[in-house]
């Protein structure tokens, strides 16, 4: 049998670990959802992860160029400015050196370093590094961001980041022993 105070510990701890999991899919939920707009997102979706009073801000060069967006339709519409037409040919948000602090039942703090490829409808490519913050509240039974902070760390114009040339692979040995060049496996 476990003693009383050890099972109490056990529940926080099970308890929190959950949280940390939960803002970690809302976070992710996110940028999977920037990654793909376009016409047939889910704006309702996008809509659900925010509080009503949520703020989205751009800092640094940032600033600038994303502003700062208060409540959850001001940032919907930001992002639906994205959406149609579509403003991105290519986007993938790729997320690391993750931290998350769950505060409290009902709240918690995230902070990742982020890199950003895209390529534009009109060719443009370039490469972003951002120090992305995010607050989290729970409502109800969900975990919602409350604060989106982004600030831009490095911005890099590129070429296109996705071409037609060949895939470089080893020399494969065909079925019958011989040398075939370029075969993908």
């Amino acid at each position: 049998m476990i003693p009383q105070g050890d099972c109490a510990a056990l529940v926080r701890r099970v308890a929190l670990m959950e949280a940390e999991s939960a803002v970690r899919r809302v976070a992710m939920e996110y940028f999977r959802l920037c990654d793909t707009l376009g016409p047939l997102t889910p704006l309702d979706a996008l809509a659900a992860l925010f509080t009503d009073d949520a703020v989205w801000e751009g800092r640094g060069r940032y600033r600038k160029a994303f502003g700062r967006h208060e409540g959850r339709d001001a940032i919907v519409g930001m992002l639906a400015a994205y959406a149609d037409p579509p403003h991105f040919a290519l986007n993938g948000h790729y997320l690391s050196s993750e931290s998350i602090e769950v505060q409290s039942e009902s709240s918690a703090r995230g902070s990742w370093m982020m890199l950003q490829v895209s390529t534009y409808n009109d060719g443009r490519s370039d490469l972003r590094s951002a120090a992305i913050t995010i607050d989290f509240v729970r409502e109800g039974e969900a975990w919602c961001i409350a604060r989106f902070v982004t600030e831009n760390i490095f911005s890099r114009d590129v070429g296109p980041w996705n071409d037609e040339a060949p895939i470089s692979v080893p020399d494969a040995a065909a079925p019958d022993g011989t040398e075939q060049e370029g075969v993908d496996p």
